[in-house]
């Protein structure tokens, strides 16, 4: 049997290798993809389970950056079967007090990453899966959103936004590339542990985050993985469109 390809944005650390480590160990081959920090990705690449896997960098949030990711795991893995936009950035921008300036810049390198980078990513998927020679049928997008897309992120309002935006367009794409047999779905976590959280868990912090889900723990990047691989796998077809809510009942919608 074929080993399918994946593309796995922002793999280096946190969601990201997680998710790599999880879609390694279902067989994959991995394209594991990092902005600029080559040794925390080549770390989490010399770690996966199997073999195969591959390293790209790249920056998702430039015009040219898409195009050179995709091609890079496509000439490396022979093909992409599946892509996961876990790449991301937060920044906060209280609107009271933020300068303009900084407003405008943080919106632009937000909506860049966050919304436009995926939205990039994906259209150079689509076209390399339209051109090689089995087709797209059962390629799998994953799209990882956020739980603040629904609850507003106050003082991140341009995250909040992006990621809701995020959400729209994985739903978007469902129904255009259904017909190509290509699956879209989203997961939108909560707070997750990771280690550049880390900062926000100082004294009565960490307790206040693990009092917010009646299972009375914090979310690890594992448990974020394990919704994606599925998601990623041929059997989960019919929930092309969904937005799955992966944040230990947190925040219900």
């Amino acid at each position: 049997m074929t080993r399918r390809c994946a593309l796995v944005t922002g793999g280096s650390r946190g969601i990201g290798a997680a998710i790599a480590t999880e879609l390694a160990a279902d067989g994959h081959r991995v394209a594991v993809h990092c902005r600029a920090d080559s040794a925390a990705a080549k770390a989490v690449l010399d770690a996966l389970p199997g073999t195969g896997h591959a390293l790209v960098t790249g920056d998702v949030g430039t015009p040219g950056g898409a195009r050179g990711i995709i091609e890079s795991a496509v000439a490396q893995l022979g093909t992409v079967d599946v892509l996961v936009n876990n790449a991301g950035i937060y920044a906060e921008q209280p609107v009271a007090t933020t300068s303009y300036e900084d407003w405008q810049a943080d919106w632009r390198r937000v909506v860049d990453v966050n919304l436009l980078g995926p939205a990039d990513l994906i259209w150079h998927l689509v076209d390399h899966l339209r051109q090689r020679p089995q087709g797209p049928r059962s390629a799998r997008i994953v799209n990882v959103g956020s739980r603040g897309a629904y609850r507003g992120e106050p003082d991140a309002p341009a995250y909040g936004a992006t990621k809701a935006a995020l959400h729209s367009l994985t739903q978007s794409l469902a129904q255009s590339l259904g017909p190509l047999g290509v699956a879209v779905t989203a997961v939108a976590p909560g707070f997750v542990r990771t280690d550049l959280a880390e900062s926000m868990l100082v004294g009565d912090a960490e307790e206040q985050v693990r009092r917010q889900s009646p299972l009375g723990r914090i979310a690890a990047p594992s448990d974020v993985a394990a919704a994606v691989a599925w998601l990623s796998g041929e059997r989960a077809e019919w929930c092309s469109g969904a937005v799955i809510d992966v944040n230990g009942a947190s925040h219900l919608r």
